[in-house]
């Protein structure tokens, strides 16, 4: 009896060493569909979509609880992308969420700038740099264009300007093909 008992215990232990060990081994970090979306996403942070940031974004339209056409940054190539990746129809961008706008950054007027601090706080992606009571500044490779800096700002000394299309900033467009039924 004893015997059974020791053998049985033995085997328990073994058996939840190699369990453990499995569960570390083959940990998955994250949804990797989350992932693939998150991707896909332009990284704004500009909650333009009715989420906080890209990542809460991926995370809703892999459960199901979001639509793909609601990320204006994205566009219409970002949709389409999406609508690949998850086998769905594509829609157009919701008007509800916002139009696309071409990509932008933000400029500071350093005349008029006063160095109140709110557009340093408000901007998610921490791209712009300054202290209180001095001149800020954008730094334009971090910029996303979300635009979440002009509302805060009490003298409109920030404006968008229009990324202008380079051989650094050019992005091949997604092919859209028709198919014409014969």
């Amino acid at each position: 009896m004893i015997t059974a008992l020791l053998v049985m215990t033995g085997i328990a232990l073994v058996l939840g060493a190699v369990l453990g060990f499995a569960s570390i081994k083959f940990k998955v970090e994250g949804d990797p569909l989350v992932e693939k979306i998150d991707a896909i996403l332009p990284q704004t942070q500009c909650g333009q979509c009715g989420f906080p940031g890209c990542r809460p974004y991926a995370t809703a339209i892999a459960d199901g609880e979001a639509e793909i056409n609601q990320c204006p940054p994205g566009g219409e190539e970002g949709i389409r992308k999406l609508a690949d990746l998850l086998g769905r129809e594509f829609k157009p961008l919701s008007e509800e969420h916002g139009v696309e706008k071409p990509k932008s950054v933000a400029v500071i007027d350093e005349a008029t700038c006063i160095g109140c601090t709110l557009c340093i706080q408000a901007c998610p992606v921490d791209a712009i740099v300054g202290a209180a009571k001095q001149l800020h500044t954008i730094v334009a490779a971090e910029c996303t264009g979300c635009e979440l800096c002009l509302a805060p700002c009490p003298v409109d000394c920030i404006t968008m300007e229009a990324i202008t299309e380079t051989v650094d900033t050019w992005k091949w467009r997604y092919p859209v093909v028709e198919i014409k039924a014969a």
